[in-house]
């Protein structure tokens, strides 16, 4: 079943869905008691929920918007409070604050719905710097515009997406966290590292192929005391390049998304959007390389971004220069493309997934639905990588 409830301040009118409880089970945390309302003479909302798991588990929420008037999706980015970034909330009252003149700017509705659901993290926690991903399934259609087609390979038609809980990185792999793991690896055995580009510490690295990202993420996990995913021939893999190479996605170690996960997380619970925020891009939301040829890129900027064009390739930006999707993540559209887990379909031991774009491609290449692909054993500008791990089971 589920709950609508709605509530007027100041003007602003907010509809409040509920989770639809009668589809969970019974040791799934629920969400209910849900009241919002905007603060007068201002653009903030107040959101207080009641969340309760069974098992009395930690949990972690994720907040969406959708506008009725004009049958859009709206991002839910600016959260301060109980379970904002993808902190840990526990049984409990909770209270949220919503900046919407952030997030919504210049809008105004009467039909407003927020949704707040909750996910079992069964008493664990998130690595530092990562966030749950909940299970679920997002399905739809992909937007089309401008005499493109689908491509059932490329960019389909359909698509549904269906994964269990699992955490992601909020961040693409930044060039200090490569050095420092990197560093660690050279003298526990790991060998073939590449050094690896960067702009800077705090911008993504660059310049590392398929192979060295998984030993790196084996690394990093021997690290800090979790269990690689990555093994060849039941060994630790550590060296070399092999296509041969078996991932144990229940290892609690560091490992690639898959290209199913990272297409569901780009999405961050919107379902049938080009972006992850949206039908439209601009340079305020992504870096990437804007062009007038697409209708749904409505830059007042064209061209390389003009905050990160200095004259020195690659125009990456830091990690987080724009704000996350719904489920907290950043940069996935643009920046720098990421590596998946996948062989590209049709091509098994020959090319790899990649996916999200990067700064010096256009905005159909930045589409959530869209992936691409290249040789595992490439090392360009443009390509880099996040890193995923598995979630407890319950």
């Amino acid at each position: 079943m589920s709950t609508m409830k709605r509530i007027r301040r100041g003007g602003f009118a907010l509809a409040i869905l509920l989770l639809p409880v009668a589809f969970l089970r019974a040791a799934d945390p629920v969400v209910d008691s849900v009241i919002c309302s905007q603060r007068a003479g201002t653009k903030l909302v107040d959101i207080e929920y009641r969340v309760t798991d069974a098992d009395g588990d930690e949990m972690t929420i994720t907040v969406s918007g959708h506008d009725y008037e004009s049958g859009v999706d709206v991002p839910i980015n600016t959260l301060s409070g109980d379970g904002a970034d993808g902190a840990s909330v526990t049984s409990g009252v909770h209270h949220l604050v919503w900046d919407a003149g952030a997030d919504w700017t210049g809008k105004l509705s009467d039909r407003f719905r927020i949704t707040i659901r909750a996910a079992d993290t069964n008493g664990g926690e998130a690595p530092e710097g990562f966030v749950l991903i909940p299970a679920g399934t997002n399905s739809g259609t992909n937007p089309l515009a401008e005499g493109g087609s689908y491509d059932s390979t490329w960019y389909p038609e359909t698509y549904s997406l269906t994964v269990s809980a699992f955490y992601m990185s909020k961040y693409e792999t930044s060039k200090a966290k490569w050095d420092e793991v990197r560093a660690w690896a050279a003298s526990h055995g790991y060998t073939g590292l590449s050094a690896g580009g960067g702009k800077g510490p705090t911008h993504p690295v660059h310049s590392v192929n398929w192979y060295d990202v998984v030993k790196w993420c084996n690394a990093w996990s021997e690290k800090e005391g979790r269990t690689p995913c990555y093994t060849v021939s039941g060994n630790v893999y550590k060296t070399g390049e092999y296509d041969d190479v078996v991932c144990d996605m229940s290892a609690n170690g560091y490992r690639l998304p898959t290209d199913t996960e990272w297409e569901y997380a780009a999405r961050g619970g919107l379902s049938g959007k080009r972006f992850p925020w949206g039908d439209t891009i601009t340079h305020s939301q992504a870096n990437y390389c804007s062009d007038d040829g697409y209708s749904y890129d409505i830059s007042p900027t064209r061209g390389y971004h003009p905050t990160y064009n200095d004259g020195t390739s690659p125009y990456t930006s830091p990690a987080g220069s724009f704000a996350a999707n719904g489920y907290g993540l950043y940069d996935m559209a643009g920046n720098v493309w990421e590596w998946c887990w996948d062989w590209y379909p049709g091509y098994v031991g020959s090319i790899r997934v990649r996916r999200g774009g990067g700064w010096c491609y256009h905005a159909d290449f930045c589409r959530s639905g869209f992936r691409y692909w290249d040789y595992p054993d490439r090392r360009i500008g443009n390509i880099g990588f996040r890193v995923c791990s598995a979630a407890p089971v319950q």
